[in-house]
């Protein structure tokens, strides 16, 4: 059970999941912080998304740079290539970055661990996501034993998504009190606004508003 008087830093990347998972947060911490991460992306929307989300939360918003992500390239996310639609059986999609969450929980755990924050919360989801291999349940669960024995630390994160469909995550987002936050959210792997609706990350979102039967209110708020 979580401390209702602890508290949180939640990782914001602008998104639908780490938006909810923002909301999540604030039902069960008395404090939460959110940190953003400038990573080189092509899409600079995502960084004006949730600081206006972290905005309307009135919630703390810190962004740090680390833009190795950029000079690496080699994927549609931070490189120039264009997002694949699609991807050959057993490969992993071109929007996928390399070591990305590994990064982003080692920096969160970092900025956790100067602050005497032992609670980290994290969008990432097994269920209904993209394929990438640094969104699974081991994977969470081998960098958390990674930094706390590397940090000498008791950091938990959380991963209130994890086993959930996206329409299981609108759900809990409207539940949450996170629907108004969303329609400033950034999904769009184009980086189009409004969404373009046709590359897998604006399919994947349609897809969990229209079952679970709520308008999506960035589309409402775009058209």
């Amino acid at each position: 059970m979580t401390n209702n008087k602890s508290s949180a830093i939640v990782v914001l990347s602008g998104g639908q999941d780490s938006t909810t998972c923002l909301y999540w947060a604030l039902e069960k911490y008395q404090k939460v912080q959110t940190i953003t991460f400038d990573y080189g992306q092509r899409h600079r929307v995502e960084l004006d998304a949730a600081k206006k989300i972290a905005e309307i939360a009135g919630a703390p918003n810190e962004i740090l740079p680390i833009n190795t992500f950029e000079k690496l390239g080699g994927n549609s996310l931070t490189g120039s290539e264009d997002v694949e639609s699609s991807s050959a059986e057993g490969e992993l999609p071109n929007s996928f970055v390399p070591g990305r969450n590994l990064i982003f929980l080692t920096f969160a755990a970092a900025f956790a661990y100067q602050r005497g924050i032992k609670d980290i919360v994290t969008g990432v989801c097994q269920t209904d996501y993209s394929g990438y291999p640094d969104c699974r349940q081991n994977t969470i669960e081998a960098i958390q034993l990674a930094i706390n024995l590397g940090m000498e630390s008791n950091i938990n994160i959380h991963t209130p998504l994890m086993w959930m469909t996206k329409a299981e995550t609108v759900k809990l987002a409207k539940d949450v009190g996170a629907l108004e936050a969303l329609a400033w959210s950034h999904t769009c792997y184009n980086g189009k606004v409004p969404p373009c609706g046709e590359c897998p990350a604006c399919t994947l979102r349609a897809k969990g508003f229209n079952e679970a039967g709520i308008n999506d209110p960035l589309i409402e708020r775009t058209n």
